[in-house]
């Protein structure tokens, strides 16, 4: 599977952006059996999982995030999407997707700066 991540970009605090990440046309036949997620890495600090949703279509969010972000997909597409509203500063940081079918795959990332 390769996914392509994209929609990253600079914002002030209290802005928004939305990232989307699409799944390559080869595997967009199986894409709605993919847990997918974004997950996001800043510097000096783990990755860690921003928002999650499963191929039935059951979302998760990290606590930090929730009534802010909303994780969406479009099997039709194969794309899962990120929309992140009232940004704040901490949460700069590279994002990435991920799909989960037995075995995992990652994007390549998108660079998030929020500015105070």
């Amino acid at each position: 599977v390769q996914l392509q991540a994209s929609g990253g970009g600079l914002v002030q605090a209290g802005g928004s952006l939305r990232l989307s990440c699409a799944a390559s046309r080869t595997s967009r036949i199986i894409f709605k059996d993919y847990d997918m997620g974004w997950y996001r890495q800043a510097p000096g600090k783990q990755r860690e999982a921003v928002a999650t949703i499963t191929s039935e279509g059951n979302t998760n969010y990290d606590d930090s995030v929730k009534g802010r972000f909303t994780i969406s997909r479009d099997n039709a597409k194969g794309t899962v999407t990120l929309q992140m509203n009232s940004l704040k500063p901490e949460d700069t940081a590279i994002y990435y997707c991920r799909a989960t079918y037995g075995l995992v795959w990652w994007g390549q990332g998108t660079q998030v700066t929020v500015s105070s």
